[in-house]
């Protein structure tokens, strides 16, 4: 991951400066005063935190995938509960939450790690939950060629917990299915009852 790093210092290093001027302003139109010591140093820590929680900019996210092994296996194989932190689109607000991932192999699997990094690689820039689930069952079908993929994300979004409607517990679900997994219901049946265990 040096390469994001070098990435993201040479990105947010280049306007360092313009990210840290901004956030003042905005702390200024809000109504803060900038120069009392619990603030002074906010404008360079934001700017840090974003090099962190948009690091997905950074990746090719097939790249993370680019590495499979040959395998005779073909049956179902699933990761559950990778944990993922995102920020919303629209109100640059975090949503977070669980994304469970299965595929059939049609003679190669993935590391298993590196589904994680493929949900890192997509959730770790500006999203929503939708596309999240869509990008991770398009590019699992595109590089690794499986009989089959579902992926189902669970998200708890800010955006609407702490702001809006104000609904703190609440879910959203989302699906994506590609493949066997559209025609064979037993498939999708099996691939959910195990994500209740």
């Amino acid at each position: 991951m040096a390469g994001v790093k070098d990435y993201l210092n040479k990105q947010v290093g280049d306007n360092r400066e313009q990210i840290e001027h901004h956030v003042r302003e905005i702390l200024k139109l809000i109504g803060e005063d900038v120069e009392r010591e619990g603030l002074l140093d906010t404008p360079a820590r934001v700017t840090r935190m974003y090099e962190e929680i948009f690091a997905g900019y950074a990746i090719e996210p097939r790249d993370v995938l680019g590495v499979t092994f040959e395998e005779n296996h073909e049956e179902l194989v699933i990761v559950k509960d990778i944990t993922y932190y995102s920020q919303c689109e629209h109100h640059m607000a975090p949503f977070f939450g669980k994304v469970h991932i299965g595929y059939i192999p049609s003679g190669h699997i993935a590391g298993l790690s590196k589904l994680a990094r493929l949900v890192e690689a997509v959730s770790r820039r500006l999203q929503v939950q939708e596309r999240i689930t869509s990008q991770i069952a398009d590019i699992m079908d595109e590089v690794l060629q499986p009989r089959g993929v579902m992926v189902v994300v669970e998200g708890e979004h800010l955006c609407m917990c702490a702001r809006g409607v104000k609904k703190p517990g609440s879910k959203t679900v989302t699906s994506a299915v590609r493949g066997t997994f559209r025609k064979d219901a037993a498939s999708r049946a099996e691939f959910l009852s195990l994500l209740k265990d």
